[in-house]
Order: C-alpha cells, then structure tokens, then sequence
C-alpha cells in the first residue's frame, strides 16, 4: 500500500465516523464488546458450540 493510498483510507474512515451521529458510534461500542467478552474468558470454547449448534 502506497503512501497516497493510505492517506487516502485513513481519511475516508475519518469522515465516514465523523458524519455517524454520537448514539451510532455508541451502539457500535457496545455491540463489539459484547461479542468479544465471552471468549476473552472461556477462550475458543462458545465459539465452538455456536458453531456445532448452527450446523
């Protein structure tokens, strides 16, 4: 990735989170750690079990 190109990304990610309302990028917050939290203490383990339990 050129030097341009990543300029180029960067600013796009800043606008599009710029123009995103204070409650948009709050919920976006909470609906990542929220999926995280289960295997930051049981580790790949639930992981596992969704995916036995969707097939």
């Amino acid at each position: 990735m050129s030097h341009n190109e990543y300029v180029k990304f960067i600013t796009e990610q800043l606008v599009t989170h710029m123009n995103k309302t204070k409650q948009e990028r709050k919920e976006g917050k909470v609906n990542k750690n929220q999926s995280i939290y289960s295997n930051r203490w049981f580790g790949l383990f639930p992981f596992t079990i969704r995916l036995l339990f969707k097939k």
